[in-house]
């Protein structure tokens, strides 16, 4: 026990032994009704058939091998029974009618049967012949063609009747419902985090070293619910996944095995936290399939886990360990489980609380870009195109003041004429050339004194300089956004053009820069 708290830590209880049992008896509670007991018996009685019990007879063979043992043994010792008496009984009849009974001790009589003259004597007659002692002492003679055509069905029914009854004890003999008493599930089973994900496990054990060859293992989800349209399905099956997508439920069962069932939004047990589970009902039918390994025969295990079985917040204690050439299994530790750590609240509530944003977080705005970072991107002609084409065809067309409208209708090389003057009018009093390089706000500012001269006009409009603000909006919210498009030629620079300025950006300027534009 020390050693477990050293792996495990000081926090970690043991709990579900036998001395924790003793000391700590349980508080009795009412039994609940369960649909598979824990040996795997299922708790199903079918009643009314009516007309269909007549199916049981059609299949005999099988009926015979379902019953149970006592009334096996019954119909077996009866068969041979009322068997050997009645074909006693036919050759008592032959040596009555032939009048063999009258002449038992005449040695010059000839009988059917030699020394059969009463019913004792024709019965051990049958005995001797059906179980081919041969004393010797009774025999048929060649003088009792009846006899002889009795013998021959009594060989056949004979051989019918040790084929059916001795292959039926052979069958239910031979069944391998005592090797899944071999198999071993544990008491409860626990809830607990596994790789950070909360899953739902129980674990598994076989007592013989004979394999179980090609074992799988699956589990059934028994609840009762009521669809949305109304409609109430008592003892509903569910599948519970246990690796079936991965393989896991393939087990190589040499030793004990703990089953994992992870707690996800395609599980049932979704929505189920520790509170809830006191309130639920429900029970998990575990199913163990496998060849065993002497008899090549088919073995099915079976045992359930009611709601009140499951644990929460549980571990199970680790039962092998490394000997001297070979690994130990101790079978004690094998139902015993400790607590560990758990999230009381399920799987849909955590993944519910991870995605709301955290009260304490506030929206930070983005650092403050450097120069060589606030550098502006530079754009085609073809931007100004899609602008266009926006502005004609698509949503934007209504949404732009008048004046950008008649310009966008203008045509291309319009729309580049306009810019050209109205960046020249209106740049130094719309607008401060702050966010902009200093030699281009020079540029700009002696762009201003002398009217545009039509070779300017005739430039192709060859970049677009965006700075601080992201190219991410429509030309229809230009007049809402401080979007500063400075123009810059080939052989001269022209100042940049404020489409709208709902306040002034001179306010936003360090004191240096605003006392430069307030000189020019």
């Amino acid at each position: 026990m020390a050693a477990l708290r050293r792996k495990f830590g000081e926090d970690y209880q043991v709990v579900n032994t036998g001395q924790a049992a003793a000391a700590f008896p349980a508080p009795a509670k009412k039994k609940r009704q369960r649909f598979v007991e824990k040996n795997g018996r299922c708790n199903v009685q079918h009643g009314n058939l009516g007309g269909e019990t007549s199916r049981y007879i059609s299949d005999l063979f099988t009926t015979l091998v379902d019953l149970k043992w006592r009334w096996n043994l019954l119909i077996f010792i009866l068969t041979y029974t009322i068997a050997w008496l009645v074909m006693a009984f036919m050759w008592w009849i032959i040596a009555y009618i032939r009048g063999d009974l009258n002449h038992g001790h005449d040695a010059s009589y000839t009988p059917c049967v030699a020394n059969v003259y009463n019913f004792p004597s024709a019965f051990l007659f049958f005995i001797e012949t059906e179980a081919t002692i041969g004393y010797g002492y009774r025999y048929i003679t060649e003088k009792c063609p009846e006899g002889i055509i009795l013998f021959l069905f009594q060989s056949l029914l004979g051989s019918i009747v040790d084929a059916f009854l001795i292959g039926c004890m052979f069958i239910k003999m031979s069944q391998p419902k005592k090797r899944a008493e071999t198999l071993m599930f544990s008491q409860h089973a626990v809830i607990s985090q596994r790789d950070g994900r909360l899953c739902l496990m129980f674990r598994v054990g076989n007592l013989r070293n004979s394999h179980m060859v090609s074992a799988q293992i699956r589990c059934k989800l028994i609840k009762s619910r009521q669809t949305p349209e109304g409609e109430f399905l008592p003892l509903d099956q569910c599948e519970l996944d246990v690796g079936f997508g991965t393989g896991a439920d393939q087990l190589f069962l040499v030793s004990p095995l703990t089953i994992c069932h992870e707690i996800n939004p395609k599980s049932p047990f979704f929505d189920l936290s520790q509170r809830s589970l006191k309130n639920e009902q429900f029970e998990i039918v575990v199913i163990l399939e496998g060849i065993v390994e002497t008899t090549g025969m088919t073995c099915q295990a079976r045992t359930s886990y009611t709601e009140d079985e499951v644990l929460w917040g549980h571990r199970f204690l680790p039962v092998m360990s490394l000997e001297e050439g070979f690994f130990r299994v101790d079978y004690s530790q094998f139902h015993s489980n400790f607590e560990v750590p758990t999230p009381p609240y399920s799987v849909k509530e955590h993944e519910e609380r991870s995605a709301l944003p955290s009260p304490m977080s506030v929206d930070t705005p983005p650092p403050a870009q450097s120069r060589g970072q606030r550098r502006e991107r530079v754009f085609s002609v073809d931007c100004i195109r899609s602008v266009e084409q926006g502005v004609r065809h698509g949503p934007l067309r209504g949404q732009l003041p008048s004046k950008l409208e008649r310009m966008s209708s203008s045509g291309r090389e319009d729309l580049q004429r306009k810019v050209l003057l109205l960046s020249s009018q209106i740049a130094e009093k719309a607008c401060s050339t702050g966010d902009l390089p200093l030699k281009l706000q020079r540029l700009g500012a002696c762009s201003t004194s002398s009217p545009p001269s039509p070779e300017v006009s005739r430039l192709q409009l060859s970049a677009l300089k965006v700075g601080f603000e992201p190219m991410t909006q429509s030309t229809g919210d230009l007049y809402q956004a401080n979007v500063v498009v400075p123009v810059v030629g080939t052989t001269r620079a022209c100042s940049p053009v404020l489409l709208s300025t709902p306040e002034r950006p001179e306010d936003n300027l360090p004191l240096k820069l605003r006392r430069m534009n307030a000189d020019r």
